[in-house]
Order: structure tokens, then sequence, then C-alpha cells
């Protein structure tokens, strides 16, 4: 319960902002971009280490979630300004909403590849400027760049399996 404390406070209703705007907009982006393009990618030649595709949604609300709280404890810590660390935050949000258009949607898993080694620079970044703000929040990035690096490799198997 320390961990939903900055300060010795919890603002609920920041935390639940900074929490379901991740979660939600996943949410979303997933659906919009996985719309009609499952049936596809089930005929896509997969790596033996690609997980069942209940993991996916599993695995990515507990990354929203958590990249959500680290988001909260940064913004309490830094009250009233606007620092970089947001923006970096925000950009990475995007490319991560981005790439399941470019690799589910548009079919551009090169592509997709390319944005998500971009993405997990901007991850790393954000996991170390709020390290430097909070280190509760740049650590609770550390599964979310696990699972990125994870996915990184799927999507190199994926692309070089089905060209």
């Amino acid at each position: 319960m320390e961990l939903l404390k900055v300060n010795g406070k919890m603002d609920t209703k920041s935390l639940a902002k900074h929490v379901l705007v991740p979660i939600i907009g996943g949410s979303v982006t997933g659906w919009l971009a996985n719309r009609h393009a499952q049936e596809k990618y089930q005929k896509l030649k997969k790596p033996s280490f690609s997980p069942p595709s209940a993991v996916f949604p599993i695995a990515w609300t507990t990354l929203y979630g958590l990249m959500g709280l680290a988001k909260y404890r940064v913004s309490k810590q830094q009250e009233g300004k606007r620092k970089k660390e947001i923006s970096i935050y925000e950009l990475q949000l995007g490319l991560n909403f981005l790439w399941s258009f470019l690799f589910f949607r548009w079919e551009l898993r090169g592509t997709a590849l390319v944005e998500m080694t971009v993405l997990l620079g901007a991850i790393a970044l954000t996991a170390y400027d709020f390290f430097q703000v909070d280190r509760a929040a740049g650590t609770l990035m550390i599964p979310y760049i696990g699972w990125v690096i994870f996915a990184l490799s799927l999507n190199y198997a994926t692309w070089k399996l089905n060209e």
C-alpha cells in the first residue's frame, strides 16, 4: 500500500486517472488495431517461444497499470512543474499504441520492428528519468522493459518466418 502513497499521501483520483489512461488507451488501441487482424495473425508462422494469445492481454494490462502507477508517482513528486520525464513517458506510450497498428492492422512487421526498437529506447529513457525523480517509479518500469525486449524478439522472429 505504501507504493500508492507519495510523500505519505495517496491521491485516489489522480492515481485512478494515471493508471486507467494507459489501460483504457491500450485496450481501445488493441481493439482497433486487432479488429479483423487476428484471423491473419493466427495463420502466420510463429516462433516456438510465442506464448498463447491469452497471455498478451493479461501481460499488457499489468504493464499498463505499472507504468500508470510510475507516472502517478513522478507526477506527484513534480506537482506544479511540467518536466521532460512526463513528455518522454507520453512519447513512449504513443509509440506503444502505434506498434499495434504497424504490426497487426497494416502488417508492416519490419517497420514495427524498427519502431519497437525506438520504443525500447524511449522506455529505457523514461525509466532512467523516472528513477532520478522517484526510485520506485523507475523500478516499476523494469518489467515493461523486459516484456518489450521479449516482444522485440517475438516481432523479429515472426517477421523473419513470414518474409
